[in-house]
């Protein structure tokens, strides 16, 4: 079988003929990939690990830190190999041929698109919360929900979507100048939370450390919440796809994502701590002691119960819940306000990413018409029609489906992306050895293994409904590829 493999070198001067402003330092990167982690999975997605694991979700926060961070570094060996827009898709193309390299792609369509999406929705909920508790002003559910959660449309989310959309087609420097402002706001508000809540830590919180077990097979349990919160460091990797817009991205390329990686993980784990060991996150259950799964409609209806409604679990805003529930009202409409100001920069990582992985999947000719969705504005130096097209399909993604949800889909497509990377940095110390790497992963047969499994235990540790919606987009990807890209490919020609 022809796996169709593209040469690195042609690779490489692919990018040189058709290339975008190289304009981005290693400080830029760094915060583009905190600008990308911190948000909606600690921000908001927090309640539903409480759901889940309970104290539990503190070794969940770890277990899910360990496989990003040997992702990580083999990312930053491809990376910084491969310095081109593309991130895994690219990666794989390289390596393990186009077929691979567009169920790849296809993949990320869903960690940063539903991603960019998901975050829309979080940041909707803190804006809903910091209107009604500091203006007085309350927004009916049928306009801050979608119809999945039983409204009719989600307005706030879809507005921030458009608004995000427009400042990136603005222009790559300008989108991180305004990135790095907004992930100083969010790292002040978890220092903050931190040091409010940190303080009143109550061990007896943790007991029980696990009232879900480790794993049941259907999404809860420690193992589940992992899975869940993976979403919590997906986007480092987002640092990737600006390789072409970087400064010597041999040697910013693999700061950036190791360093915004460990800088979140520490921040992660003291805020996991602060929610359990101050207020504590036991999950909520039946009349019959059950327990809920988020995002159903059983676990709705007993949020709604007088008893369940100062839970973690239940809150659409945890960390600004847990400063109310000590006292610290004032401080919690800061926190509300820092997350209605910071969760913008998420999208904006989320979407410069989509829209680059297209860019770079519109220049080897798999996309239709790809020739005008390759167009870089002559003035913004920006791919402003790919742009448009990912804002418009975030928008109403946005608009009508539900933050959990949208959550868990975007970690399926992501852990495939991660899977495939570690296995071609493998296949490629094989196959060529002698390649320079300005940057290379420390004990690959080891840490290469290390991530497949991680990748293929969280992946299995999601929700069976979930797996499934992997499986059917994966098999509408096929179709397009082989209806298109497979005939038009300029590789096609070769064979």
């Amino acid at each position: 079988m022809n796996w169709r493999i593209k040469p690195l070198d042609e690779i490489l001067a692919n990018a040189e003929r058709r290339s975008l402003k190289r304009s981005l330092g290693a400080f830029q990167l760094t915060m583009m990939g905190v600008g990308a982690v911190i948000g909606t999975g600690i921000f908001v997605l927090t309640a539903e690990a409480a759901q889940k694991a309970g104290p539990g979700m503190v070794l969940a926060f770890i277990i899910s830190g360990f496989v990003c961070a040997v992702a990580a570094l083999c990312y930053a060996e491809l990376a910084s190999m491969v310095p081109v827009s593309g991130s895994a898709y690219t990666y794989s193309y390289a390596v393990l041929g186009e077929l691979i390299a567009w169920v790849v792609g296809w993949a990320l369509i869903l960690e940063y698109a539903v991603a960019a999406s998901a975050v829309s929705v979080g940041w909707s909920k803190y804006f809903v919360g910091l209107m009604d508790r500091s203006l007085g002003i309350h927004i009916p559910e049928a306009f801050s929900r979608g119809i999945v959660e039983g409204g009719i449309m989600n307005v706030p989310a879809a507005t921030i979507a458009v608004l995000v959309t427009a400042l990136l087609l603005i222009g790559t420097r300008e989108s991180a100048r305004v990135n790095a402002f907004l992930v100083a706001i969010k790292i002040a508000a978890l220092t903050l939370f931190v040091a409010l809540a940190l303080p009143v830590f109550n061990a007896d919180n943790f007991e029980p450390f696990a009232p879900n077990g480790f794993w049941d097979g259907t999404g809860l349990g420690i193992a589940g919440a992992a899975a869940s919160i993976f979403f919590a460091y997906t986007g480092f990797d987002a640092v990737s796809t600006a390789a072409e817009e970087t400064t010597n991205p041999q040697r910013n390329i693999p700061i950036g994502l190791i360093g915004s990686l460990a800088f979140c993980t520490v921040f992660y784990l003291l805020v996991s701590a602060g929610v359990t060991g101050s207020v504590g996150s036991q999950p909520i259950a039946d009349a019959a002691g059950r327990m809920l799964a988020p995002g159903t409609q059983e676990f709705a209806m007993a949020c709604q119960l007088p008893q369940n409604l100062q839970q973690v679990a239940c809150s659409g805003e945890p960390l600004a819940h847990v400063l109310d529930l000590l006292g610290w009202n004032k401080f919690s409409q800061l926190i509300g306000l820092a997350a209605f100001l910071a969760l913008p920069s998420v999208i904006l990582v989320m979407l410069f990413g989509q829209t680059r992985i297209f860019f770079v999947m519109a220049r080897d000719r798999l996309l239709p018409f790809h020739d005008k969705l390759s167009t870089v504005h002559p003035k913004f130096h920006t791919p402003h029609i790919l742009t448009m097209i990912t804002g418009a399909a975030v928008t109403v993604f946005a608009a009508f489906f539900p933050v959990g949800v949208l959550a868990d889909i975007t970690n399926s497509g992501t852990l495939f992306a991660f899977l495939t990377v570690s296995l071609g940095v493998m296949v490629l110390r094989v196959r060529e050895p002698n390649r320079p790497r300005p940057f290379t992963t420390p004990a690959i047969w080891l840490v290469g293994p290390l991530s497949i499994a991680g990748c293929g235990f969280l992946f299995f540790s999601l929700p069976p409904a979930t797996q499934l919606t992997f499986l059917y987009w994966t098999l509408a990807g096929l179709v397009i590829y082989f209806a298109y890209g497979f005939r038009k490919s300029p590789l096609a020609k070769s064979e």
